[in-house]
């Protein structure tokens, strides 16, 4: 299987949730991967939590693209969100919504490859009508899913269980 492949085919399973049994049904199944993608793809604010050196959390809206399995942002070199993750390269981003809850838990790495540099690039000028390239010091990160939570509060679009998508180390 190609390491595409693997970030584009979690595997499901119900996320332990001691005390909130309540947020199961019998008749429902897992949320299908498809929805995830769907929100992580198409919200216009996501926010990234990081963490300072120190251990205190930090969480600011960020705009991003869900491209090919991976969640890329951008922010400014200097800013606190690049600093922590300078330091600790773990992150969660939350697309925005929690009636439709997506919680990505992954790893972050700086985006070096120009080819991919490009897509990203072209798919958030598409997405926001803003150009990164003014930007062009700036880092772009490539967020790698370790995890990713979905939970759906009440909705006439979707119904399933809390599901809990994990995705293999590569």
């Amino acid at each position: 299987m190609t390491q595409k492949n693997r970030r584009c085919n979690p595997k499901a399973s119900r996320p332990h949730m001691p005390g909130y049994g309540m947020m199961f049904q019998e008749e429902w199944k897992a949320l299908p991967w498809s929805w995830a993608v769907e929100r992580l793809s198409t919200a216009h604010n996501y926010w990234a939590a990081t963490t300072r050196k120190d251990g205190r959390p930090h969480v600011m809206p960020v705009w991003g693209i869900w491209l090919n399995g991976m969640f890329y942002f951008s922010t400014g070199r200097r800013s606190r969100k690049s600093r922590n993750l300078a330091a600790n390269p773990s992150c969660v981003i939350c697309p925005e919504g929690a009636s439709e809850a997506v919680i990505l838990e992954g790893l972050t790495e700086e985006l070096n490859d120009s080819i991919v540099r490009r897509e990203v690039r072209e798919a958030y000028k598409k997405k926001y009508d803003s150009d990164l390239d003014s930007y062009s010091a700036d880092p772009i990160y490539a967020v790698q899913p370790r995890v990713v939570f979905g939970l759906v509060e009440s909705s006439d679009k979707i119904r399933g269980n809390p599901t809990r998508w994990r995705f293999p180390t590569l």
